[in-house]
Parts: C-alpha cells; sequence; structure tokens
C-alpha cells in the first residue's frame, strides 16, 4: 500500500537575483498576480508572492552577499530553490520522516500552531522540501495579529 500524500503543496520558491526583473517575467508574459512583499533583514532575503492561476509561487532575492541566497544563486544560478507543503501535524511526520532515514535540517518551531522543517536535498533527488504549517512558512497564512478569534 502507498503512503499518503505528505500534504497539500503550498508554493514554489524561487530565488532570483532581482525581484524588479523577474517580476516583469512573472506578471508580463505568464500572468501572475501580486499578492504581497516581505523584506527580513534577519533571513536575508525579500520575497514577494504571486498568485498563477491558483499555484502560488515565491520569488526570493538575497539580501546582502552573506545571504545564503546570494550563495545559492553563485553556486547553481537563479531558478527553483524549494517545494514547501503544508503539512498536518509536521512535527509527527518529521519524527516518522527521521526514523525512516531520511535527512531533515532547520527545524523551527514559531508558535505553538507554526513549525517547520526542511528535508535535504540529499534526500530528495536533488530538490529542497520545506514541511510546515501556519505562519511564516505557508504563503497565504494570515500573521497572529490578522487572525479572527
Amino acid at each position: 500500500m502507498a503512503n499518503e500524500p505528505i500534504g497539500k503543496l503550498d508554493h514554489i520558491g524561487i530565488a532570483v537575483k532581482s525581484l524588479a526583473e523577474a517580476r516583469k517575467f512573472f506578471e508580463n508574459v505568464l500572468g501572475a498576480r501580486f499578492a504581497h512583499e516581505v523584506a527580513s533583514e534577519a533571513a536575508g532575503y525579500t520575497l514577494a508572492v504571486f498568485d498563477l492561476n491558483g499555484l502560488t509561487i515565491e520569488l526570493l532575492e538575497p539580501l546582502g552577499a552573506n545571504s545564503f541566497l546570494h550563495k545559492f544563486i553563485e553556486k547553481r544560478g537563479e531558478g527553483m530553490h524549494h517545494l514547501t507543503f503544508d503539512v498536518r501535524d509536521p512535527k509527527r511526520k518529521v519524527a516518522e520522516l527521521k526514523e525512516q532515514g531520511v535527512r531533515v535540517v532547520d527545524e523551527t518551531e514559531w508558535s505553538p500552531t507554526s513549525y517547520e522543517a526542511y528535508i535535504s536535498p540529499r534526500s530528495s533527488h536533488g530538490v529542497l522540501i520545506q514541511l510546515g504549517s501556519d505562519y511564516p512558512t505557508l504563503a497565504f497564512a494570515p500573521k497572529p495579529s490578522e487572525k479572527k478569534d
């Protein structure tokens, strides 16, 4: 019997040298609709989120030469950086993956409802896979201040 799908694809992260240049292509050529943009000095990038007919794309531009994205682009060039899946119980799923010998890196618990971890590209045929729940991992998850009780 096959395993149950890990979760629903939330977004595709794409590393770019320039958000301004990349936006021209994704908006003018592909017809993507801009949703929002946020810069994080601490994380070392600016990201812009777009909706492409129900597919969410996250463009990531490095902030400075010390950003992990700057190093990623220098080594691999612009292109797909990661896939992010919305996982119902990511802590449990990560524990199961580790038991199966899957290499999991960079686990972060942002809040009681927000958790993320990455499956190393070494375990997933060269693809960085982000697993998570809630804000700030998921592209359209509301910030805690935006949530309605």
